[in-house]
């Protein structure tokens, strides 16, 4: 699973996949903002009773369905709807142990991995300013290589901490 809410394998689509198999739409209803809700409840009924005309018409008529759940969730997000796009082959590993955490309701696991992929990040970084820290001053490239490299990784280290402060 992953939290992309415009892919097919998304947390939008597999609440809407999940209402449609219990005919409960209170499995995709908190995706959506309440302003929408009815757009949507008109949307679930119609699926539902189109369902059942043939397998070909349930399939169209849930794909329907899935797009308008994630068209009015991004909406309430304040995001342009794009259409659906298919399921991620691999699917991303930290959403997966995200949602395994959520599961198994122990974070363990997740944080480990969080942590250890941090900091081989910051390392590698720190590791390429060192690289290149002793250029020769008299070759311009290797010095403006070096300030880069210094930038990109206190950029990097800016960028990281602002996002866990705000959010």
């Amino acid at each position: 699973m992953t939290l992309h809410c415009d892919r097919m394998d998304g947390l939008v689509v597999k609440s809407a996949e999940e209402a449609l198999e219990m005919e409960n739409i209170k499995y995709v209803l908190p995706f959506i903002q309440e302003k929408y809700e009815d757009e949507l409840k008109d949307a679930f009924e119609r699926t539902l009773q189109v369902r059942g005309l043939s397998g070909d018409a349930a399939e169209l008529a849930d794909y329907w369905f899935f797009e308008t759940a994630v068209r009015l969730h991004l909406k309430g997000r304040g995001r342009h709807y794009t259409g659906l796009k298919p399921s991620e082959i691999s699917g991303e590993p930290v959403i997966m142990m995200a949602d395994q955490a959520v599961k198994s309701e122990n974070l363990n696991d997740l944080m480990d991995f969080i942590l250890s992929s941090v900091k081989e990040d910051v390392w590698s970084r720190f590791d390429e300013v060192l690289s290149k820290k002793n250029y020769d001053l008299n070759n311009v490239e290797d010095a403006r290589d070096y300030v880069d490299s210094l930038f990109n990784f206190f950029d990097y280290l800016q960028n990281l901490i602002r996002f866990m402060e705000e959010g």
